[in-house]
């Protein structure tokens, strides 16, 4: 255990995590490299995502610090390397933030929220390399639909946008009707792929996460699901053995049971 450093401490931290990827530390974790870490790395990004759609402040503090234990293992790992320290990562997020808010830490004036977003982006491209991508930077590995509302913030913010919702609503009806009309089934998926990302691009608009969204439907629907198998349980019936008129009614009896 740290001799020096009080359990709360930053400097207890990083002695525990040396030391368990030192030459008498925990032969799980001596093993791990940067690869075998992503699904770890992964898995707590979601269980913090879980904890804070929860709402529950003790569950995401625990979470926050598995995904911190992440982030230590990756940056001690790279110390090993001889390549950078845990302390050069917070420097870097730290002139980071620094440079990204002059508003705050120099004389820069801002009006609102909109325009603190026009001036990051400004900063961001004096940040990347001469003729790299403004898009460059989102990493392709998120999920599909967290990828498409990330580009599309990213173009709205240099003025790459539709001037109002209601536009991209009206646009969603000519997606759907391009769908019908493609003539075969790649051409339909090209086209549903133009339907979500115009759906996307309407929850960006409302202020809308659709990853959290969807996730929330996906909850709702198995919560429902699973009240229709309660109830045919205890009722004795078979529910792939009820036509869909009477599926869809424990459907709606579902919906006003299970919230």
């Amino acid at each position: 255990m740290p001799k020096k450093e009080r359990l709360d401490s930053f400097a207890a931290l990083k002695e525990i995590i040396t030391r368990l990827r030192g030459p008498d530390g925990c032969p799980w974790d001596k093993k791990q490299t940067h690869a075998s870490l992503k699904p770890y790395l992964i898995e707590e990004c979601y269980e913090v995502l879980q904890a804070l759609e929860e709402e529950t402040p003790q569950k995401l503090r625990d979470e926050l610090g598995d995904l911190l234990l992440q982030i230590m293992l990756h940056a001690q790992i790279a110390a090993e390397a001889g390549q950078f320290s845990i302390d050069d990562v917070v420097q870097g997020i730290s002139n980071k933030l620094i440079h990204r808010h002059p508003h705050v830490f120099g004389g820069q004036k801002v009006r609102d929220a909109g325009e603190v977003e026009v001036n990051w982006e400004a900063l961001k491209q004096e940040e990347r390399e001469e003729g790299e991508s403004l898009l460059a930077g989102v990493p392709e590995q998120m999920p599909a639909l967290a990828y498409s509302q990330s580009i599309q913030r990213r173009v709205a913010r240099v003025g790459f946008d539709w001037e109002k919702v209601e536009e991209i609503i009206d646009k969603l009806a000519e997606e759907v009707a391009e769908i019908k009309q493609a003539p075969d089934q790649q051409e339909k998926v090209k086209e549903f792929g133009d339907l979500l990302f115009t759906l996307v691009n309407v929850a960006r608009r409302l202020d809308i996460d659709l990853e959290m969204a969807l996730r929330s439907a996906n909850q709702h629907f198995s919560c429902r699901f699973a009240y229709m198998e309660k109830v045919c349980r205890e009722r004795g019936i078979n529910l792939g053995s009820l036509s869909l008129d009477e599926q869809n009614a424990l459907w709606e009896e579902a919906k006003r049971r299970v919230k």
